[in-house]
Formats: structure tokens, sequence, C-alpha cells
């Protein structure tokens, strides 16, 4: 039996204007703009191609970093269409990818040193220690299955 093989594309949502800041990152509304970009990009073949294992894993509101499953092959109509995303749930964004990786573990280890990163930058404008704390269960929140990758 042929085995099935993903991969799994970590991405940073970046809002284009100030009012955006508050911008509720939704994993339907962003798997609906995945899909709709590779649709208008690849036609009925491109959407075909990644309908089978295509989903959006994990979204974090506070750092608009979200996670994407797609099956390996087609996932290059993915990674080529994700830049080309400007707008999602109705908001006008930009998508950035920071890592693709083989393995929802490796994904995860990624996320959580690059929240670390963001964090030790947002601490340097924070006072008190409270903020501070606020701070870091904001950005270092992890769904369920994230703590298995601790």
């Amino acid at each position: 039996m042929v085995r099935v093989k993903n991969r799994y594309i970590t991405i940073e949502i970046i809002p284009n204007s100030n009012a955006d800041k508050s911008l509720a990152l939704k994993t339907t509304a962003l798997h609906n703009a995945i899909q709709q970009k590779v649709q208008q990009m690849y036609g009925d073949y491109g959407q075909a191609a990644i309908k089978a294992g295509f989903n959006a894993k994990y979204s974090n509101v506070h750092t608009k970093i979200a996670l994407i499953k797609v099956r390996h092959g087609p996932h290059k109509f993915v990674v080529n269409s994700i830049p080309q995303i400007t707008d999602i749930g109705g908001r006008f964004v930009s998508v950035k990818i920071l890592y693709i990786g083989a393995t929802l573990k490796h994904c995860f280890l990624f996320i959580k040193r690059f929240q670390l990163k963001k964090l030790e930058y947002m601490w340097e404008s924070l006072k008190s220690e409270t903020d501070k704390k606020r701070m870091e269960d904001a950005l270092m929140s992890m769904t369920p299955a994230m703590k298995d990758f601790k």
C-alpha cells in the first residue's frame, strides 16, 4: 500500500491597514480564500488536485499565524497561490509563507520558536510584569494538539 504524504505550510497573515489590527482569523475564511485563489490561478484542475486532504489546521488570532495541511504534489498549487492572496474574509491582507514542513510536529516547533522571538521583541516595550505575563499568555497560547509537541 502506498503511503500518502502531506505538507504543512505555516503562514503569517499581515493586515494591510491599521483598522484591521483586530483581524479575527478563522480557519474557514482562510480555507475559502486559498481555494478561491487556486481556482482563479489553476482552474478546475488545481481545485480538484488540492481538494483531497486540504485543511486549515491551526490559527492564532494574536500572532496571525496559521497552519495549512495539503497533500504532497498538489501542495505546489497552494504554495504558489498563497502569496497572491489579498483578501481573507472581506479584509485586505498580505500573506507570507514562513515554513513548509513534512510533519505537523516540526511545524508546531517552528511556530513555538517564532512566537518566542516575537514575544522577546514585544517585551522590550512593556513596562509592568502583569503586562508581560498577559502578553506571554496571549502569544504562547496553544491548542491541545500543540501541547504534545512542547
